[in-house]
């Protein structure tokens, strides 16, 4: 069995795969005063919980993208599982063609998104990462990766309202009872809802006119399944994506 670790901004998602199958998917906030004994002991409860034993894991992997979190996390994993932690960056085998001016600067958590997307859906492709950001990544349909956009995510864009607005609450990010509010909450709810549905819905659209044919669209993170519904465009919710990324790339290492 494999750990797979994913550190964002906001959560560290936390599976574990054996051959081709995710055994399980657990969330931690994300905390970068966090000790590597503190992480041990997460990590620990988790497994724990999951029936399983630190001694069974055969190996770890790690994409992050709080780079203040990835040597105490990796130095947690070592010291729990007393097994080699690969880490998604320079050197590491994707069979991902990344065609931007600097490859370097592509964020693994992306790489592993896309490295998930043209193995399992057929290209050309469009990936949406709703998470922290809300991150779009497009595959020609050759493989080849061109780019994307990078967007305030949801939860950083309400935030915002609510800090520089004196009368505006906090809200959880939930359907409202109609598209047009008829109270505060409800106004904001609607508001974040379906303007980010439509933002998502256009971009397609334009990144389609981009290339001239039809993608294949998929969407991935802790925010899709709030959002994506609300499309009007195919759009395929895959929340397990960057994990069958991370088990891609840790096969085709370990091979």
């Amino acid at each position: 069995m494999v750990l797979a670790v994913d550190i964002g901004n906001s959560n560290i998602v936390i599976g574990c795969f054996e051959h081709d199958e995710i055994l399980f998917i657990e969330r931690l906030s994300t905390n970068q005063q966090c000790t590597s004994l503190e992480y041990v002991i997460s990590v620990r409860t988790i497994l724990e919980i999951n029936g399983l034993k630190s001694d069974k894991i055969e190996g770890c992997i790690i994409s992050s993208v709080v780079p203040a979190v990835t040597e105490t996390m990796k130095s947690a994993l070592e010291r729990l599982t007393n097994t080699k932690v690969m880490i998604v960056g320079p050197g590491i085998k994707t069979g991902l063609k990344i065609m931007l001016d600097n490859p370097v600067q592509l964020g693994s958590d992306r790489v592993a998104d896309a490295v998930a997307a043209v193995n399992i859906y057929s290209a050309p492709l469009i990936v949406i990462d709703m998470g922290t950001a809300t991150t779009v990544s497009v595959i020609d349909k050759d493989k080849n990766y061109l780019g994307g956009m990078i967007i305030p995510g949801l939860r950083v864009s309400l935030d915002s309202l609510t800090m520089r607005t004196s009368q505006l609450p906090k809200i959880a990010i939930e359907p409202p009872k109609k598209i047009v509010g008829a109270n505060t909450v409800d106004c904001m709810k609607s508001g974040i809802i379906h303007f980010s549905a439509s933002g998502i819905d256009g971009v397609v659209d334009r990144i389609e006119e981009y290339l001239g044919e039809h993608c294949t669209v998929v969407s991935t993170g802790g925010l899709a399944d709030k959002i994506i519904p609300f499309c009007k465009r195919k759009i395929i919710i895959d929340d397990k994506l960057l994990l069958k990324g991370l088990m891609i790339i840790y096969n085709k290492n370990n091979k």
